[in-house]
């Protein structure tokens, strides 16, 4: 078995990932409050 040495692993594929993940819930976020601002000006 090998030894683990710090910080020698690839994380690119993760990072990519957490950031398509952000961008997803940014874009989401986004979407529902303008849903609901639009909800409430046509309910006023």
């Amino acid at each position: 078995m090998s030894d683990h040495k710090h910080g020698e692993m690839d994380t690119k594929v993760q990072e990519d990932t957490f950031s398509g993940f952000m961008t997803w819930v940014t874009r989401t976020t986004i979407v529902i409050i303008l849903a609901l601002i639009f909800v409430y000006m046509v309910n006023g």
